[in-house]
């Protein structure tokens, strides 16, 4: 990968990273369990993103 591929990685993973602990953050704050199920849920696909993004790197 050159490097400007590796920035924008790097960049992504932190927004995603940045994502899943807003959304992990506000699904605690949450009382209503459906809002909280769903936030949840966009918490784990940001994590999933995160961890795919991560695996280009070991390729």
């Amino acid at each position: 990968m050159s490097p400007k591929e590796l920035l924008y990685i790097e960049d992504t993973l932190g927004h995603e990273a940045q994502m899943k602990a807003a959304c992990t953050d506000f699904s605690s704050k949450l009382q209503d369990a459906d809002l909280k199920n769903f936030v949840t849920e966009l918490a784990q696909k940001h994590n999933a993103c995160f961890n795919r993004f991560y695996g280009l790197l070991n390729s």
